[in-house]
């Protein structure tokens, strides 16, 4: 039973789904926006690879690791103060990140924005979960989604404008005003709501889990400078398993669970946490790994390199809602395995691109990957309310949540880790010469495209092998890619095929 303190007008349902949606909006808004600032903030900077590949990776690992924690804690003092709370963190930080004189320095805002982006985004979600109900609630779900890919699509263009009109700091800018404006919106039109028989945090859950997820995080970044089978990297990944097991344990046995497991017994529920696994894998990765590629392989400036990305990423503002529209006549479930087959498709196609090609080269893979991507985006926000009983769709929308999140910040450590190895590999025959250190040190530069220590050693005797090489790396990550996504659509196929449009009523709007 949820209890509700102060009076909210009717009318005021739409401005509270306008304030969380604008939340929405703003989050992954930054979270494109660095990273396409990451190689102006390198030659601004600059800072070695890992450090670089953390003002993207502390801003998800942060956020993904407490969205759970953060649930748990709206429940008990009270979503509105929570959603306030980690808007004004947000927005803080946000302004902050612009004044970072060092790279540390910019890492660690990025962190403790991503606590406050968890924070406002547990409370708003749980907020709407509590205002809607049956088809009502189906839909603001869906908007919600919807807004989250919308702030994905936009971060990029508006990030290579900024950058080279004002400069690298101007790009969190936008972030703070956002969620400044969503705050006052907020703080007039959503009533505090709280669950009376919160347990408080789950404090031995939330340690483990996010113990977890730090660990085997760092231990991805890590592992190509320290060597996988270092006993470093074989003690972070122990750790890792020991608070999986920790976290399993403390989860089944406790009273009131940050997570609650039983919930994996749906085979539909777990179908729905594929979606966003699947969506890491064949569209967020691209939003990072694309702009340090036109930007430092292809030579392209911010703003050319963000209106590229936008083939990518524009689809997302209409495609989702042609994909509520198909299941009409198509289950959700199809609609979402045949939009991942068609994402893989464009991705095959994409690493068949060769590097410095016109932008007409890249804007047919990057439609088929955004349409495609765009189909199961649409829905599965709804889908994850809908697969459970109503009495817990609180909880199952904080696990989708903390999938989607989490799921991203892990795809781009192993993603960013599996690519150093791959150019690794292509640059060893390439300079016999050089020490195994100073092959991993290039390519690593050469995955945050700064192609400089590459070519120095190299020579300019070496500039085609160099580019073949990096080619030939790009075109074999993301076939790996494409076969992730293939069988994220078989099981989807498996287990959601039979759902029809997630608009079960369960209660008045």
């Amino acid at each position: 039973m949820t209890e509700y303190r102060g009076h909210r007008p009717a009318q005021s349902k739409p401005r509270i789904l306008a304030a969380v949606c604008l939340a929405a909006l703003v989050l992954p808004l930054s979270f494109s926006a660095g990273a396409v600032s990451t190689p102006a903030i390198a030659r601004a900077l600059g800072g070695d690879p890992a450090a670089l590949t953390w003002i993207t990776n502390a801003f998800m690992l942060t956020f993904g690791g407490c969205m759970m924690a953060a649930g748990a804690l709206a429940d008990q003092f009270g979503r509105k103060r929570v959603f306030l709370w980690g808007l004004g963190v947000f927005a803080v930080t946000s302004a902050g990140l612009g004044l970072s004189p060092t790279v540390l320095v910019l890492d660690l805002l990025r962190a403790v924005q991503g606590l406050g982006a968890a924070a406002a985004l547990a409370g708003g979600s749980a907020a709407l979960a509590q205002e809607f109900s049956g088809p009502a609630r189906t839909r603001a779900f869906s908007l919600l989604g919807t807004t989250f890919g919308v702030g994905l699509a936009f971060g990029p263009g508006l990030a290579g404008v900024l950058i080279d009109s004002i400069g690298w700091r101007a790009v969190f800018l936008p972030g703070a005003i956002l969620a400044a404006i969503a705050m006052a919106s907020a703080a007039r039109h959503l009533r505090e709501s709280c669950d009376p028989d919160a347990a408080g945090l789950d404090r031995a859950g939330t340690i483990s889990f996010t113990a977890m997820l730090s660990l085997f995080t760092v231990a991805v970044i890590q592992g190509p400078a320290a060597g996988w089978a270092s006993p470093l990297i074989l003690a972070l990944f122990a750790g890792t398993v020991l608070m999986l097991i920790v976290f399993i344990v403390v989860e089944t046995r406790g009273r009131r669970p940050m997570l609650d497991l039983s919930l994996f017994r749906y085979p539909r529920f777990v179908g729905v946490q594929v979606l966003p696994v699947a969506t890491c894998y064949c569209y967020v990765v691209l939003l990072v790994l694309l702009p340090l590629r036109f930007i430092g392989i292809d030579g392209l400036g911010e703003t050319r390199a963000g209106l590229m990305m936008m083939a990518l990423s524009a689809p997302m503002l209409v495609v989702p809602v042609g994909a509520a529209m198909l299941t009409r006549w198509f289950g959700a479930g199809t609609v979402c395995g045949a939009g991942l087959l068609m994402a893989a498709g464009g991705l095959v196609w994409l690493g068949r691109v060769a590097p410095g090609a016109d932008a007409m080269a890249y804007a047919g893979p990057l439609l088929v990957i955004g349409i495609g991507s765009g189909l199961p985006w649409g829905l599965m926000d709804a889908l994850s309310v809908s697969v459970v009983p109503t009495e817990r769709a609180g909880m199952a929308i904080g696990i989708f949540s903390t999938t989607r999140v989490a799921g991203e910040g892990v795809a781009l450590a192993i993603v960013s880790a599996l690519f150093s190895g791959l150019l690794t590999a292509r640059l060893a025959p390439l300079f016999p010469d050089a020490t195994p250190q100073a092959q991993l040190a290039a390519a690593r530069r050469l995955a945050t495209g700064d192609p400089a220590p590459a070519l120095a050693i190299a020579g300019p005797d070496g500039h085609d092998a160099l580019i073949t090489g990096y080619a030939d790396a790009v075109t074999r990550l993301l076939d790996g890619l494409a076969i992730i996504t293939v069988i994220c659509a078989a099981i989807v196929f498996a287990v959601l095929r039979e759902g029809r449009a997630p608009d079960r009523d369960d209660g008045a709007g």
